[in-house]
């Protein structure tokens, strides 16, 4: 177990690295409000609750974002498990702060469900978060990795539900993000205590295999490698084992056990251009045997969450298949940090535009449509793919509203219409003659029927007028 020296410490190093020119002084401020707040309370392991507020932040600045980020990740709990209030926070960090935590509050006291319907709504309640500030969510990501990381300390009942829900929720969102980091780790740990069975037996084949794993990857890597750099394509190759959990998919998937799994290796060629790109491309083809219909273009086509990389899957001397994604620097920052790498731009230590985050603003529209369910998640899904598309999207729905709205009226009138037929035929029949009907006063009348009387009487005395 780490002290808090060595917690303190870590986030001091992250912060160092990923944001030079922090206020460690407020830093160190906001560390000691939430030390005190905290003072009583410990962690299910014994450790002062201090540590995971430390932990948080530190993840935070692994992420890239800003000093107000990090000094909500110190006190996200603060107002949720102390008496420590809005006001409080406001006073002393700033209303940025105060705001974040509170946003953090509220995603904490959501009520979580794992059916379908519900999981929409979970997406929606996540995504009218990140409307009024992203880094509401991705603190509140950044508190599930951690707590994610120590869940051996809970009740067997509380992994399960902790578990699931960081299935159901938190690795959909990191997906939907494009931080497939943590959206890898999420989904690793959440299986490690929801088949802990598979879990371990995937674990144990490639604790068994790795000398001959790592010997394997080594040689393609150095075969990419010495070629691309006897053309003069600077690069970075490396080899990785596909993470646990796309293991269990796929052994699911496929029906068969992993020792009968063959595409569990993945390398990743990193240059410095586009054109560099589609060049290793061509010499990857020509040292190994391509799998016909394994290429996907992502550079041309980025998959919704930002993601880009030429993905395509060949076959080496020994006849193993391997997977070879192939991206620039630029593409692999927002792999790894995906939509945090905003705030990485924002600061100058991250590369993209403005322009490409500018989609998060028009997410705010998701609080007055009053659409569906349904349509709440088609905005949510529109929500990654650009703000050009929602917007056109968004357009075509008011269109669609209004049309719909028009053809109401004209039904509603129609029907309008019928009820005065039938109240003047009912009155016919009672009197056993139309004649007068018609020039009853309005009090003879039910009161929703006398505008549409006048209604049909101007409209008689226009066709009158046009004959």
């Amino acid at each position: 177990m780490e002290s808090f020296e060595e917690h303190y410490a870590s986030m001091c190093d992250a912060i160092k690295k990923h944001l030079p020119g922090a206020d460690m002084a407020l830093i160190d401020r906001a560390v000691d409000y939430a030390n005190q707040k905290h003072k009583v309370q410990k962690r299910k392991d014994g450790s002062p609750y201090i540590i995971h507020p430390l932990a948080v932040a530190q993840i935070v600045a692994e992420m890239g974002l800003d000093c107000d980020a990090i000094l909500g990740a110190l006190l996200h709990d603060c107002i949720e498990d102390t008496d420590a209030s809005h006001e409080d926070i406001e006073k002393i960090f700033g209303p940025t702060v105060a705001e974040l935590v509170e946003g953090v509050t509220k995603l904490t006291r959501a009520n979580f469900s794992s059916s379908e319907q519900a999981q929409m709504e979970n997406l929606r309640k996540m995504f009218m978060a990140m409307s009024k500030d992203i880094r509401v969510v991705l603190i509140k990501i950044a508190d599930r990795l951690h707590n994610m990381r120590t869940m051996q300390y809970q009740t067997p009942e509380k992994q399960i539900q902790k578990c699931r829900e960081t299935m159901d929720v938190y690795a959909p969102l990191a997906h939907r993000l494009g931080m497939q980091k943590i959206k890898w780790e999420l989904e690793d740990t959440a299986l490690r205590y929801l088949a802990p069975m598979e879990y371990n037996e995937i674990m144990s084949y490639l604790q068994a295999h790795k000398e001959k794993d790592e010997a394997f990857m080594r040689t393609i890597q150095d075969k990419i490698t010495q070629r691309l750099t006897s053309v003069g394509i600077h690069n970075t190759t490396y080899g990785r084992i596909k993470h646990v959990y796309s293991i269990y998919r796929k052994m699911l998937a496929q029906g068969k056990t992993i020792d009968e799994l063959y595409d569990i290796y993945a390398f990743r060629v990193i240059v410095d251009t586009i054109p560099d790109c589609y060049n290793v491309l061509g010499h990857v083809h020509d040292l190994f045997s391509l799998v016909p219909g394994r290429f996907k273009d992502y550079i041309s086509t980025p998959k919704p969450n930002m993601y880009q990389s030429l993905h395509t899957t060949v076959i080496g001397s020994q006849g193993i298949p391997f997977e070879v994604q192939i991206r620039t620097w630029q593409m692999h920052e927002t792999a790894e940090y995906g939509i945090a790498a905003h705030w990485k731009y924002k600061q100058g230590t991250g590369t993209g535009t403005e322009k490409d985050f500018e989609w998060l603003r028009i997410i705010e529209c998701l609080k007055k449509t009053g659409m569906s369910l349904k349509d709440i998640r088609e905005y949510i899904e529109l929500a990654m793919q650009g703000d050009e598309t929602i917007a056109r999207r968004l357009e075509l729905f008011r269109k669609q509203r209004t049309v719909l709205e028009t053809r109401m009226a004209e039904l509603q009138q129609t029907m309008d219409t019928l009820d005065y037929k039938c109240w003047f035929y009912e009155t016919a029949a009672a009197r056993g003659s139309t004649e007068g009907i018609s020039d009853l006063p309005d009090e003879a009348l039910p009161k929703a029927l006398r505008p549409v009387r006048e209604r049909l009487r101007a409209a008689a005395e226009a066709e009158t007028e046009e004959v």
